[in-house]
């Protein structure tokens, strides 16, 4: 899915081990925030690759204060970092603060962080605005050799940003997620497979595919992926995809040839 260049992953096992020790040290002293933010951005040198004194500004204002730092490339915002206290848990009212800058600028992307605990979140533009969580982990529980933590690093990495892993990963689970699969075997042609499987294996059985539609949403399938707004996210992503399908296809299909007649007068 997201491919991790060489360079990025040579230079995360000192970078990591030795920045999580000093996290780890502020969180014990309970240091100030001040201390933090100075914490994280040699993080996001260090780990993620920014050029510190020309990628990343303490200086964006919005709204007559200053988010702790933006990621600035190619003189364009492309990220919003709100950073806590390392010894303090990150809570809601800090994630609605740094979803209040990114709507307030039209900045898509946010990142909420103590040093330790890193969280990814995507804004939602609407009325009202809304956001999802796309990532999150402890860098003290990050496993250099399991590839989604790697990948789970690599998004906020200056590389990822400028090859939009971070769209291509919130892509990739707002599809494979527990919401569309169930709504896909909902579908008329999967009950129709395994209406056809099971009269395969017992020949002798009577089945209606609405038995088997009742079966998986009022006995298999978890209540949670059958009602709610993230169910209708799914549903709205099928029927898009189905059209957008019909629509390729119809364009693929051969043109019928017009019939000629022969006029031999």
């Amino acid at each position: 899915m997201i491919k991790i260049p060489k360079k990025v992953a040579d230079r995360w096992p000192n970078s990591v081990r030795a920045l999580t020790t000093v996290a780890i040290s502020h969180k014990t002293k309970d240091v100030s925030e001040a201390d933090t933010v100075t914490l994280v951005k040699d993080m996001l040198a260090d780990i993620f690759g920014y050029e510190k004194y020309n990628e990343l500004t303490s200086e964006q204002q919005i709204r007559g204060t200053f988010c702790d730092l933006a990621v600035r490339i190619d003189g364009k915002i492309r990220v919003l970092i709100e950073v806590k206290a390392a010894a303090l848990s990150l809570s809601e009212n800090h994630l609605r603060q740094a979803i209040n800058y990114g709507a307030h600028e039209g900045i898509e992307w946010v990142v909420l962080t103590n040093a330790l605990e890193w969280r990814l979140y995507r804004i939602k533009f609407g009325q009202p605005v809304d956001w999802e969580l796309v990532s999150a982990f402890c860098i003290a529980d990050v496993n250099l050799k399991n590839e989604e933590d790697q990948r789970k690093l690599f998004l906020l990495c200056r590389e990822g940003i400028t090859s939009d892993a971070m769209g291509i990963y919130h892509q990739h689970i707002s599809l494979l997620n527990k919401f569309t699969v169930a709504q896909v075997l909902l579908s008329e042609p999967v009950v129709s497979c395994v209406r056809r499987e099971m009269r395969r294996y017992f020949p002798e059985l009577k089945i209606e595919p609405e038995s088997i539609s009742d079966l998986l949403t009022n006995e298999i399938l978890k209540r949670e992926v059958i009602d709610g707004e993230k169910v209708k996210d799914a549903q709205q992503r099928i029927k898009k995809a189905a059209a957008k399908n019909a629509r390729a296809q119809s364009k693929a299909a051969p043109k019928p040839v017009a019939a000629t007649s022969d006029t031999n007068e």
